[in-house]
């Protein structure tokens, strides 16, 4: 039994039936200083498995649209919105800079983010998700949140680090 149980156990000393993580999703603010904790986790479990990490930025945009010219092509951003964006972009790129990730695993969406991580993950077979949670419980929690979604929808393993405000 002792010797069964020897042989099962990898050089890391896991068990060899363990799964491994290859492909991981930071999902991130990039504005807060919060963040960087979330950002330091995805770094080492990538580093730990030897996994890709791909970093995902949603834009929570919504723009106030004319019911007359809803159809038309995808919107113009102008003025303090496009500001907004074009920070983010530039975020999100000095953060895949910093983490030594290329373009192509920058991923930048606008919409609901609950909606675009599952979607992304799902896309872009992602093993792990890797997510900020601030843990509400009362009204806050009634009324749901983005990690609640993902964890719910996700068809892979979500990480929810548990944040805590800066005073």
């Amino acid at each position: 039994m002792a010797n069964s149980l020897i042989n099962g156990l990898n050089a890391k000393g896991l068990d060899s039936s363990m799964k491994y993580y290859k492909n991981i999703l930071l999902s991130t603010d990039l504005f807060s200083e919060i963040s960087q904790s979330i950002v330091a986790k995805a770094k080492d479990l990538a580093d730990k498995y030897a996994a890709q990490l791909s970093v995902l930025y949603v834009a929570e945009y919504v723009p106030m649209l004319d019911p007359a010219t809803m159809e038309m092509a995808p919107f113009d951003l102008f003025g303090s919105d496009q500001i907004v964006f074009d920070a983010a972009l530039q975020k999100l790129m000095e953060l895949g800079e910093s983490l030594g990730i290329p373009d192509e695993r920058l991923l930048f969406e606008n919409g609901q983010a609950k909606d675009a991580i599952v979607r992304i993950a799902a896309e872009n077979d992602i093993d792990l998700i890797v997510m900020g949670t601030f843990g509400r419980q009362g009204f806050g929690a009634l009324l749901g949140s983005t990690a609640t979604s993902v964890i719910m929808h996700a068809h892979c393993d979500v990480l929810a680090v548990r944040l805590h405000n800066i005073a």
